[in-house]
């Protein structure tokens, strides 16, 4: 046996280590078993010893394996052993709510971006795995090549090019489109945010997930607009029946959802669930607002699908950008408004008028070349074992009755700590540390989530990173300490 081709390169290790994982998880190695010698993998899979020896040590950090002088590596006791997973919160299709989040919001996100501190609250994908002098090269090439089409105006819909590269793409979401149905924005917030505008008025309704991602309930917020939220469920998202219920009570005028690894929680909603629901908003003419972002960084199957895949009528507007697999910093997203284009554009062209071209530019010759399907087989293979690794160091530090996601996609863990932890008490004190934290309250309208924090697993794992999440540990102990200890129920 050797590793598949798509797995040699700079990550290959990763897919020693999953080998390894496979292993234990279907039995073939148990817990105290010696597991094969540096030279026998290395050679069953086709790898040099020192990647094989370099998955060991990172397995051996992890606490799956441990190392015996002079006997090898075995497999520990109750390796990697997952605790039950964070419950839902709520009850279904909870009345509109005033969202009021924006200060705490903000606080939050005073973090992004800082050198100074450890952004584990914030999801991202790190730079380090990253195509970065790649797109560097392609950035300079496009400036030197075609330098007045560079500093020139692009079109409101975006460069052609780049619709086209995008538009093809979704084929793998199932989602039939071509360049005309494309518009590109500055990021996916910009999407969300022409998509949220061209649909509701002040004083509506809308359905989001709870937790949803803090950003939606700024726009709500901002927009002057009323949450009804949906309770998702760790494992397979928000309930085709509680959207159900919710538009059977409600007065609704559009939806928000993350189907695929919803942040912060990482649910994905079944692809059955996903036709129901755009069924559903199909009969009642209700728009959903789709968030993608996370759907290129699923960790095992096929790309998963998307509701707009499901949509006949133009009701689904599809946002979705390269922030979390390209570049954050050269801000290319994009929206299919479906039957709302006309006011999407209008809105488009009096907001910013276009997005900036020589980022357009670079992406699309990057997606020309071919280079994005072997840069992010690699992505997910290294988000997938630092997904692993933060769950284990979760739950070596963090006080007794801690649960966390498992999420099969996507950058972040939804931690439930044990009560009387309190995740605003807890986000200042780490803040104080120089540690980042995004705490439960921000991910809902109602305060459902105070025992809950959301902590990032896409930063390249250090030291530092270690650290602060043992450091958040002590603190999150420390707090339980202070009161009755209980279960996370």
């Amino acid at each position: 046996m050797t590793l598949p081709e798509n797995d040699q390169g700079v990550f290959r290790y990763v897919s020693v280590e999953k080998h390894v994982l496979s292993l234990i998880e279907t039995g073939s190695l148990r817990p105290g078993e010696r597991i094969p010698s540096l030279r026998a993998l290395g050679a069953r899979l086709g790898v040099s010893v020192s990647t094989v020896n370099q998955a060991y040590m990172e397995l051996e950090r992890r606490g799956v394996v441990e190392a015996r002088p002079k006997s090898g590596f075995f497999v520990r006791e109750s390796p990697g052993a997952r605790t039950p997973a964070p419950r839902p919160q709520g009850q279904p299709a909870k009345p509109p709510t005033t969202v009021n989040r924006g200060a705490l919001i903000r606080e939050v996100l005073d973090g992004m971006g800082r050198r100074d501190i450890v952004p584990l609250g914030v999801a991202l994908t790190d730079e380090a795995f990253l195509p970065t002098k790649q797109l560097s090269r392609l950035l300079a090439k496009a400036a030197a090549g075609s330098a007045r089409e560079v500093v020139s105006y692009e079109s409101v819909r975006g460069n052609l090019a780049l619709r086209r590269q995008i538009a093809w793409r979704l084929g793998e979401a199932g989602i039939e489109a071509g360049p005309e149905d494309v518009m590109v924005t500055a990021g996916a917030m910009e999407a969300l945010y022409i998509a949220l505008r061209s649909v509701t008025r002040p004083g509506d309704n809308v359905a989001i997930a709870a937790p949803s991602y803090y950003c939606f309930l700024q726009l709500l917020e901002n927009f002057g607009l009323r949450a009804v939220e949906l309770p998702s469920h760790p494992g397979d998202g928000v309930r085709p029946e509680d959207l159900a219920a919710a538009l059977d009570r409600f007065s609704i005028a559009a939806v928000i959802l993350t189907p695929n690894f919803n942040n912060p929680d990482g649910a994905r909603i079944p692809d059955a669930a996903k036709a129901e629901m755009a069924a559903r908003l199909a009969a009642r003419d209700v728009p959903l607002i789709e968030d993608d972002v996370y759907g290129d960084l699923h960790f095992e199957g096929g790309r998963p699908r998307c509701i707009a895949s499901y949509d006949t009528g133009g009701h689904v507007l599809h946002c979705s950008s390269f922030s979390k697999t390209l570049a954050p910093g050269f801000r290319v997203g994009y929206l299919l408004p479906g039957r709302h284009a006309a006011k999407a554009f209008e809105i488009k062209a009096t907001t910013n008028v276009c997005c900036a071209t020589p980022t357009q530019m670079a992406v699309a010759e990057y997606l020309a070349q071919g280079s994005f399907e072997r840069h992010i087989r690699k992505v997910r293979a290294v988000l997938e074992r630092q997904s692993r690794m933060m769950e284990q160091r979760v739950l070596a530090h963090f006080p007794a009755g801690t649960r966390v996601s498992h999420p099969s996609g996507g950058t972040v863990l939804w931690v439930q700590l044990p009560p009387p932890a309190d995740s605003i008490r807890l986000f200042y004190e780490a803040k104080a540390k120089g540690i980042g934290l995004a705490p439960g309250n921000i991910f809902s309208s109602c305060d459902q989530f105070n025992g809950f924090v959301r902590i990032s697993f896409g930063n390249a794992w250090t030291r530092a990173v270690d650290d602060a999440v043992a450091e958040v540990g002590r603190l999150a102990a420390a707090q339980c300490a202070q009161g009755e200890p209980g279960p996370a129920d």
